[in-house]
């Protein structure tokens, strides 16, 4: 677990209609992401919702402090360790944990620790490292180092090299293909919403297929014809629409 700092700084933002003490959500952004690549997707889900929602940058991500460099094979894991910490801060209770990627993985990691949560939506998770994935995450690493990729991320990321090369390498190690999430599963019982682009050039449908396995609790899932690994941006109208969906009757039954 990342020990605290009173030094370090996690950027935050709510998004959405007034807190009103009920159920809240809470977006966990990619590998690569920060709260200014959710884009429209955090304000668009809460208003459709009627649920007000905390975005905020992971360290080594958007305007959050640095992380060191490298990070561990198992930094999801401390992401995930550390997250009640700032729930406790925000005084959010329950949430709707909502992850895109890397972030979707730590929504898995922490409801399976024993985090309580209402509900939790998976977009393009991961639970088991696949050659799609390995192959993708070289090739952009030579698009860093060869395009205007750094470029691009660097308006979302202070230091846009601790962002990339912490997520990247950890990816690339060869050990972090023994990573696997899959023995959380089981540990959680709340509904579950799946998210994932049939075109997914980070992962497949596999991972969608080992979620409805082996999650104890309702497993819905969403798979969007032709979308890659962020079907939130490339097929906003509907996939909104089917996470807000999910999350009102999640909450709805919360509190029956």
């Amino acid at each position: 677990m990342m020990p605290h700092d009173a030094a370090v700084t996690i950027e935050r933002v709510w998004v959405g209609p007034p807190r009103t003490g009920e159920t809240e959500l809470v977006f966990l952004h990619e590998g690569l992401g920060s709260i200014s690549t959710w884009r429209d997707t955090p304000e668009a889900i809460a208003q459709a919702s009627g649920c007000a929602a905390l975005v905020y940058a992971r360290r080594g991500y958007g305007r959050s402090s640095p992380v060191p460099l490298p990070r561990p094979l198992a930094y999801m894991h401390d992401e995930a360790a550390a997250l009640p910490e700032l729930l406790a801060e925000e005084r959010v209770r329950t949430p709707i944990l909502i992850g895109h990627s890397d972030g979707a993985s730590i929504a898995i990691v922490a409801a399976g620790s024993g985090l309580a949560v209402t509900a939790l939506v998976l977009i393009a998770p991961h639970v088991f490292v696949e050659d799609i994935s390995v192959r993708s995450i070289a090739l952009a690493a030579e698009a860093y180092r060869t395009t205007d990729l750094r470029e691009r991320l660097a308006k979302h990321h202070a230091d846009v090299d601790n962002a990339f090369w912490g997520w990247n390498r950890a990816w690339l190690d060869p050990g972090f293909r023994a990573w696997n999430l899959e023995s959380f599963l089981p540990r959680i019982a709340v509904p579950v919403l799946v998210v994932q682009g049939s075109a997914d050039e980070y992962g497949t449908l596999a991972q969608v297929d080992a979620i409805a396995a082996h999650v104890r609790g309702p497993v819905a899932t969403f798979v969007v014809p032709g979308a890659g690994h962020s079907p939130q941006r490339t097929h906003a109208a509907e996939v909104h629409a089917r996470i807000a969906a999910f999350v009102r009757e999640a909450a709805t039954t919360s509190v029956r």
